[in-house]
């Protein structure tokens, strides 16, 4: 054997073993990651708790725009008047009011149901107190 045959074997044999440096420097490494894991994970929990809660915000300040723009309505005496008119068809003392009825015809009565027909062990039951009420059997 020469000596770069055995330079190489020496070398490849070298290169398959894992060394103490690299086993330090992957325990290391695991150990990095592994620390890490749990703030990671809580950091990707609060940001979508955030995300939900400026939804929920958003939500919340439309309500409350549109409930302003409720007030603001119901603060007004004419919008008072409107509805009174349009919902419960109602008017001034001094005024008449007319209802126009269209010309279509009101819709039909619906069918009666039928009442749905006994489950077969209500029959059943009922074969048996027949039977059971006749005399002499």
């Amino acid at each position: 054997m020469s000596a770069a045959q055995a330079a190489a074997a020496a070398a490849a044999a070298r290169s398959t073993r894992l060394t103490g440096r690299a086993a330090l420097l992957a325990v290391v490494i695991c150990a990095i990651a592994l620390s890490l894991a749990y703030p990671v994970r809580e950091y990707i929990a609060q940001r979508q708790q955030i995300d939900q809660l400026l939804a929920q915000q958003q939500t919340l300040t439309e309500q409350v725009k549109a409930l302003q723009q409720q007030d603001v309505e119901l603060s007004q005496t004419w919008y008072i008047e409107q509805q009174a008119r349009d919902e419960l068809h109602m008017c001034f003392p001094d005024e008449q009011c007319y209802e126009v009825v269209s010309g279509q015809p009101a819709k039909a009565p619906a069918k009666p149901q039928q009442a749905p027909a006994d489950p077969w062990y209500a029959k059943l039951w009922q074969s048996v107190q027949k039977a059971d009420a006749q005399p002499g059997r």
